[in-house]
C-alpha cells in the first residue's frame, strides 16, 4: 500500500525566500542521520522544525511503498556555477534556482571560475552574490588549492578558509604534483578542511576525447584509458599514507571516479583505515560509453547475463545520432561494466556521495564537432530522477540514495559544513518532499539551469520535487 498522495500547492507554502509555516500529513520519512524511515507527520512553524512525529504502524509500515517521501535537503558536493567570469552558461542565482528545483538546499561551488576562487576577496564577493540572488540555497563556496589553479604555489589557504572556503580544490585540473598534494594536506589538516582531488593523470589523457574501449575505437575517437584514474588515485593514496604519520586528521577526497579499478583501490585504501573519501556522478553510476554511439537505455540494461557490456550494434540499441556533444565530459563515460561497478560500489558504501559535477555549457561551446566541445553535464535537476530509476532496478536502495545525498557529503566536509544533514526538531527546516509515483520531463521548458547541456533533454524521469525548504525558507514549490 502507497502512502496518500500529498499536493503542494505554492499558495499553501507562501513565497519563495519567506519562513515557511506548514503541515505534513502521512508523508513517507527517511532521515539517514538517524538511520530511521517510515511513516511521519511534520510540523514547520515559522521556518523550524516544530515536530516531526514517527507513526508506529508495526510490521506492516515496512512493506509500504512510500510515494511522498520527504527527506533532508540534499548536498551538492560539486558544481560549477560559473560565475564570475562564465555568466553566459550559468549564474549564482539560476545555479540555486536549479539546485533548489533538484531538492538541494545546499551547493558546493568548484573555484574554477574567472577568476579562480585563490583570493578571499572572490570569496567576499561570491557571498555578496549570493545574497542578492535572493535564494535561500546555502552556496558552500571551495577555495583554489594552489593560486591561479596553476599547480605551482600554494594557495593562502588558511585566509581562505577563514573567508569561507568549506575545502580545497583545483578540479578541473588534477593537483599537478606529490609535493603540492602533499603541503595542501598537511596545511588543510591544521585547518579541518579536506582536500579535493580530481584524479587524472594528463601524460595518458593529452588529446583524447572518449573511453578507451571498443565504442571510443568504432568512432574514431582518441582513447581516455582507465589508466589514468586508476593511476592518479593511487599516487594521491600514497601521498595522503605518508601525511597521515604526521598528521592524523589529514583528510582527502576524490571526486567523480569513474573505474573500477580506482574504486578496488580506495575500497582498499578505506580496509586500511585511510582518511579517504569518494563520490560518483549520476551520470557515471546510470550511462554508458554506447550513449556517444547513439544507445539511449540505462548502463545496467546493457550488461548481458555474464555482467559484460552487451554490444550496441549487435543488440540494435542506436536510436539517436552519435556524437552528441552533452555526452563529452572529464571523465568520459565509463563502458556499462565500470557504470555498474560505480553502482554497487555506491551500494555497498565504498562510495560516500553522489556529487553532480553540474557543469553548465551555453550552445557555443557545445554546438562544436565532438572533440572540440567543452566537457560538461547539467546535472543539479536530473540527479534525484537518475538515482530513482537506479532504485527501481533493486540494485540500490531508497534510503541509500537519499543518504548519498545527504549524511554522505555532510560526513566529507565535516565540521567546514556547520549545518546538519537530518530531520531535527527545533532546528531551520531543511527538506525536499518529492513524488516517486510522479514523473517529469527535463525540457528547455522545465529546466531552471541557464543551461541545457544534458542528454536526458525529453526523457520522462520519476520522483517530481514538490517542495524544497532551505534553512527555514520556501526554496521551490511545484505549481
Amino acid at each position: 500500500m502507497a502512502t496518500g498522495r500529498t499536493v503542494i500547492a505554492p499558495e499553501a507554502v507562501g513565497t519563495t525566500g519567506a519562513p515557511l509555516d506548514l503541515e505534513l500529513t502521512d508523508a513517507w520519512a527517511i532521515d539517514p542521520a538517524t538511520g530511521r524511515s517510515g511513516p511521519a507527520d511534520l510540523v514547520v512553524q515559522a521556518g523550524r522544525l516544530e515536530s516531526i512525529v514517527w507513526r508506529d504502524e508495526g510490521r506492516g509500515a515496512r512493506n509500504r511503498v512510500p510515494a511522498v517521501v520527504v527527506a533532508p535537503g540534499f548536498i551538492d558536493l560539486h558544481a560549477h556555477l560559473r560565475e564570475p567570469g562564465g555568466e553566459e552558461a550559468e549564474t549564482i542565482a539560476t545555479g540555486l534556482a536549479a539546485a533548489a528545483h533538484g531538492g538541494f538546499t545546499t551547493v558546493c561551488a568548484m573555484p574554477n571560475t574567472n577568476p579562480p576562487i585563490d583570493d578571499p576577496a572572490v570569496l567576499a564577493w561570491l557571498e555578496t552574490a549570493s545574497a542578492r540572488a535572493g535564494s535561500p540555497v546555502l552556496l558552500r563556496p571551495y577555495a583554489c588549492v594552489s593560486l591561479r589553479r596553476a599547480g605551482e604555489t600554494l594557495a593562502p589557504l588558511g585566509a581562505l578558509a577563514d573567508a569561507g572556503a568549506v575545502a580545497f580544490s583545483d578540479d578541473g585540473s588534477p593537483v599537478a604534483s606529490p609535493g603540492l598534494l602533499r603541503s595542501a594536506l598537511l596545511y588543510a589538516a591544521e585547518l579541518a578542511r579536506v582536500v579535493v582531488d580530481h584524479p587524472e593523470d594528463r601524460a595518458l589523457t593529452e588529446g583524447a576525447e572518449a573511453n578507451d574501449d571498443l565504442v571510443g575505437t568504432v568512432l574514431g575517437l582518441p582513447g581516455w584509458p582507465a589508466a589514468a584514474e586508476v593511476a592518479a588515485v593511487e599516487r594521491d593514496l600514497a601521498v595522503l599514507a605518508d601525511v597521515v604519520r604526521d598528521a592524523r586528521n589529514a583528510r582527502l577526497h576524490l571526486t567523480h571516479v569513474s573505474t573500477r579499478g580506482a574504486l578496488d583501490a580506495i575500497r582498499r585504501a578505506k580496509a586500511r583505515g585511510l582518511p579517504v573519501t569518494c563520490d560518483i556522478t549520476p551520470h557515471h553510476l546510470s550511462l554508458a560509453d554506447e550513449w556517444l554511439a547513439g544507445a539511449r537505455r540505462w548502463a545496467w540494461e546493457a550488461i548481458d547475463a555474464d555482467g559484460r557490456s552487451r554490444d550496441p550494434w549487435r543488440d540494435e540499441a542506436l536510436v539517436a545520432p552519435p556524437f552528441d556533444t552533452s555526452l563529452r565530459v572529464n571523465p568520459p563515460l565509463r563502458s556499462a561494466e565500470d557504470a555498474v561497478a560505480c553502482l554497487a560500489a555506491l551500494a555497498d558504501g565504498t562510495v560516500d556521495a553522489v556529487a553532480t559535477d553540474h557543469a553548465p555549457h551555453g550552445a557555443v561551446a557545445k554546438e562544436v564537432e565532438f572533440g572540440a566541445a567543452a566537457n560538461g553535464i547539467i546535472g543539479l535537476e536530473t540527479t534525484l530522477g537518475t538515482l530513482l530509476e537506479a532504485v527501481a532496478t533493486g540494485r540500490l536502495t531508497l534510503e541509500r540514495a537519499i543518504a548519498a545525498l545527504t549524511a554522505g557529503p555532510a560526513s566529507v566536509l565535516g565540521r567546514a559544513l556547520d549545518r546538519s544533514p537530518g530531520l531535527i526538531e527545533g532546528e531551520p527546516a531543511d527538506f525536499v518532499v518529492f513524488d516517486r509515483s510522479s514523473s517529469w520531463r527535463v525540457s528547455e521548458a522545465t529546466l531552471r539551469s541557464r543551461s541545457r547541456n544534458t542528454p536526458l533533454l525529453g526523457r520522462d524521469l520519476p520522483g517530481r520535487v514538490l517542495l524544497t525548504v532551505a534553512d527555514g525558507r520556501l526554496a521551490y514549490a511545484a505549481s
